[in-house]
């Protein structure tokens, strides 16, 4: 990593990286990147590990879930492929990475100013990694998916490369920009359509017109009630939502407390208007599930509801299965504030802008991050999308994560190692084939 702001040191410019990342052929040939682990795999053991420090009663409905079809069973394996990226060879060429760039995490969410964004949506996985690590998941997860829908095969394929090329294309793209351009470059409902055929576009704008109704004051009606004394409490729905203890409630205003030492001050102050009353214990996800997650409900003194969710952070799946390096800088945050630090910290790195509450706390049981509840989060259901607007939407995604890993600031150097782009293209479209291959085995396995 750069030394950064500072230093007298001369910082390489986009032509040596760029030949740094040619060098990097002789070290890693490309066509590597398509080589599959098939010996020694233990993808159950895998699972069973996570489930180890999970809520146990839990553990059948994250069963359940990731049952339901071979896509949400990939969607809750990013330890798995992990594990096996971990023992092929990469690129060694490193970027803040989500960790779970399937289809299904990215979506829309709210700014500060209202306005609606579309973007990479999940990063509880988020550590530094190398950068087809990313788009290895994306792809198979477009494979995956095009597969469980029963897609023409062409359809999937076409999607597949697709996805490599708008990836690379993005890159090139965004390389082009200053650092702070770059840094500002986001993606809002109206631009996210620009360019799509009518089919396409239609598909966007009802899954954006869900997002903006799926708002903070929304959840608070559905999932709240008037108990026998007049308070408003959370209606349970087990085992997907049951009730905290009410004696871990003090212990939850402290943890709160403790949220708000991270956040910035202007949240400190308008969170001064609130107190928590009523708490509880929500299931969300697919690979989550089992993984501790908190809603609290907070009102103001005329009654105005508000939720927050506070979800568990263990640790990245890219550092403890997938064994990746770690930069200084991340392990010192962690040690001192914990693994919620971590997610909001890459989070603010790969989302273009963050909800204004998020925030972490250590406590409770262990590391958590704190965010807004809903507030105009929605998704595109891949599994209705028909040929055209799917291979649109695949692509889409892939142009959202490398605006992400062009953050890290060596793109020059990942263009310099993919040259031309097709020996890339064809080597991660065949390894995604191959790795859908495996999953469509681990899932009949899974199912016993």
């Amino acid at each position: 990593m750069n030394e950064g702001v500072g230093m007298i040191t001369r910082l390489p410019d986009d032509d040596e990286l760029r030949e740094r990342g040619h060098a990097q052929r002789e070290v890693v040939k490309r066509s590597a990147l398509s080589r599959v682990p098939k010996d020694g795999r233990d993808p159950m053991g895998v699972l069973e590990a996570q489930n180890q420090d999970r809520v146990p009663d839990l553990l059948p409905l994250r069963r359940e879930r990731m049952s339901a079809s071979v896509f949400t069973f990939y969607r809750g394996t990013a330890a798995i492929m992990a594990s096996d990226l971990a023992e092929e060879p990469d690129s060694g060429i490193y970027v803040a990475s989500c960790g779970d760039a399937h289809v299904s995490n990215f979506g829309f969410y709210g700014s500060s100013q209202r306005s609606l964004l579309f973007d990479l949506n999940d990063f509880d996985e988020a550590a530094w990694a190398p950068w087809e690590w990313d788009v290895k998941r994306l792809v198979t997860s477009v494979v995956v998916a095009g597969r469980a829908t029963d897609r023409d095969p062409d359809v999937v394929a076409d999607a597949a490369r697709g996805t490599v090329r708008a990836y690379l294309r993005a890159l090139e793209a965004d390389s082009e920009l200053d650092p702070v351009s770059r840094f500002y470059l986001h993606f809002d409902a109206a631009s996210a359509r620009e360019g799509l055929d009518p089919q396409s576009q239609q598909v966007l704008d009802k899954a954006a017109e869900r997002a903006r109704r799926r708002t903070g004051d929304r959840a608070a009606r559905r999932l709240t009630a008037l108990d026998d004394q007049g308070r408003v409490r959370f209606v349970e729905s087990p085992p997907a939502m049951t009730h905290a203890d009410e004696q871990m409630i003090p212990a939850m205003q402290e943890a709160i407390t403790n949220y708000l030492a991270s956040a910035s001050v202007d949240v400190r102050l308008l969170m001064r208007q609130y107190r928590i009353v009523d708490a509880a214990r929500r299931a969300v996800g697919v690979g989550s599930v089992g993984t501790r997650c908190y809603l609290f409900l907070l009102q103001d003194g005329d009654g105005h509801s508000m939720i927050l969710q506070a979800k568990q952070a263990g640790r990245s799946v890219l550092e403890e299965y997938g064994h990746a390096p770690q930069p200084d800088e991340l392990t010192e945050t962690i040690a001192i504030n914990g693994e919620g630090a971590r997610v909001v910290g890459l989070q603010h790195i790969l989302q273009a802008q963050s909800d204004p509450f998020l925030g972490h706390l250590p406590g409770l049981v262990g590391d958590f991050y704190v965010r807004q509840f809903h507030d105009m989060k929605g998704g595109i259901e891949i599994d209705t999308l028909d040929d055209i607007p799917f291979r649109r939407y695949a692509a889409a995604c892939a142009v959202l994560l490398a605006r992400a890993h062009g953050q890290s600031g060596n793109s020059p150097e990942i263009l310099g190692y993919a040259g031309k782009g097709k020996s890339v293209v064809r080597n991660l479209v065949e390894w995604a084939y191959a790795y859908a291959d495996l999953a469509e085995k681990d899932y009949a396995e899974f199912l016993g």
